[in-house]
């Protein structure tokens, strides 16, 4: 008897647990906190493994991009399989993944994408990020969604549930991928300008930087994509080209002195047509990080509310391009020229091209992420740090100064000046 009792009470206890499971209601919406790294919003994601438990990875943020992204490591913790190819392995998607208690499915994702890269490198999706796993727009489209980045927070919820604050600006949204364009204007050109808060940096499409820059030689300019343009460390990346445009009317919004780069050529068609219309590149994070940006994907609109008035310095830095290894290391690419001449010094004793950045003023490089080298790379302009650098196994060290990139110069300062009063 005391058996069967026993047992009667232990099928009613699991029963009464799974009634208390089915009726907790679902959230209605979810805050979390954002590391913004290199621009870039990166947020706790829980994924369940094979044997029922859960454990935390970062996950990257990334509107602007529908297609979903993995790391090595997670894909075997999951078990989900892959098929390579010498370029890049896919596998299924993870059934879901949670953030701040709240799940979010990603069985409407036919495939991910599991980059390759040797067992060093297989903990992240990418060389220079702690992400692990993307939030492409594929999956953030059915949902509302805010970026508060002067409170570093991210809100999730379901669709139609946020309420939203600031001006408002009707986009241009893919029904097929979520991928979001604002009507916009560049001196007195209307133009689309792709909304994607996964880039460091915004970019303008060659023919339109070209244009601009020839147009308005007194806007501040140079070559080279250091702080916030070094985006992935491409072979290419040196030679960029980078301005300040005066004035960007997005939306409701008009931004000054944004920073853009130029789109690369080789990526302009691939990515005008995954956009689905004309478009004449992108807005980044770079040019918002003062607002809380809110998606309403439901209703094609997006908010802008801001949320504090502040200057970044986000170019004053140390003249480096920089490539993040697989292994954990930082790859100089080249030197950045300042007034005219190399803003490091470079020669058998000072920087080259192909040295490994270990440290910086004796804090280690090897193993951080972009935004956090660019962090110690950084700082007030005319200071100097003390570079660790490494060149066929020997390590010496070179001293550089911080320079204010992409500013105005005197001279151009005073002909602005000059215009103003006519």
């Amino acid at each position: 008897m005391q058996c069967r009792a026993l047992a009667v009470l232990v099928l009613t206890t699991v029963a009464l647990a799974q009634d208390s499971s089915r009726s907790q209601p679902e959230l209605k919406s979810v805050t979390v906190p954002i590391t913004l790294d290199h621009n870039r919003v990166v947020i706790d994601v829980d994924i369940s493994l094979p044997d029922g438990s859960t454990t935390r990875i970062r996950g990257w943020v990334d509107n602007g991009n529908p297609d979903l992204y993995v790391s090595e490591r997670v894909t075997k913790l999951m078990g989900l399989g892959m098929a390579c190819d010498s370029q890049s392995c896919s596998t299924r998607p993870p059934r879901e993944i949670v953030i701040g208690g709240m799940r979010i499915p990603l069985a409407s994702l036919k495939t991910a994408t599991v980059p390759r890269k040797p067992h060093s490198g297989d903990g992240v999706m990418a060389p220079g990020m702690s992400a692990e796993i993307n939030l492409p727009s594929t999956i953030l489209r059915n949902y509302d969604v805010l970026i508060n980045y002067p409170d570093r927070q991210f809100t999730i919820a379901p669709s139609g549930t946020l309420k939203f604050n600031g001006g408002k600006a009707k986009a241009i949204v893919n029904s097929e991928n979520g991928l979001i364009q604002i009507p916009s204007q560049i001196e007195k050109k209307k133009i689309n300008l792709a909304l994607d808060l996964g880039a460091s940096i915004s970019l303008l499409a060659p023919e339109l930087f070209d244009s601009f820059a020839a147009a308005h030689p007194a806007w501040p300019h140079m070559t080279s994509a250091v702080g916030p343009a070094n985006m992935w460390g491409l072979d290419s990346e040196p030679t960029w080209k980078l301005m300040r445009v005066d004035r960007i009317q997005y939306g409701p919004l008009f931004l000054t002195d944004v920073p853009v780069a130029e789109f690369p050529k080789d990526w302009m068609a691939f990515f005008e047509k995954r956009a689905g219309i004309p478009t004449a590149g992108l807005l980044g994070a770079n040019a918002l990080v003062n607002y809380r940006i809110g998606l309403d994907y439901a209703h094609s609109t997006v908010y802008f509310d801001i949320g504090r008035l502040f200057n970044f310095p986000e170019f004053d830095v140390i003249g480096l391009i920089l490539r993040p290894e697989d292994d954990g290391r930082f790859t100089i690419l080249g030197i950045a020229d300042f007034d005219g001449k190399p803003s490091v010094a470079g020669g058998p004793d000072g920087v080259q091209p192909g040295d490994h950045l270990v440290a910086v003023d004796g804090i280690p490089a090897s193993g951080s992420t972009m935004g956090q080298v660019w962090s110690m790379l950084g700082g007030e302009p005319g200071k100097d740090r003390k570079l660790t650098l490494e060149r066929s196994g020997k390590q010496f060290t070179v001293i550089a100064e911080v320079h204010h990139f992409l500013g105005e110069s005197q001279e151009t300062h005073v002909e602005k000046g000059s215009s103003k009063k006519k």
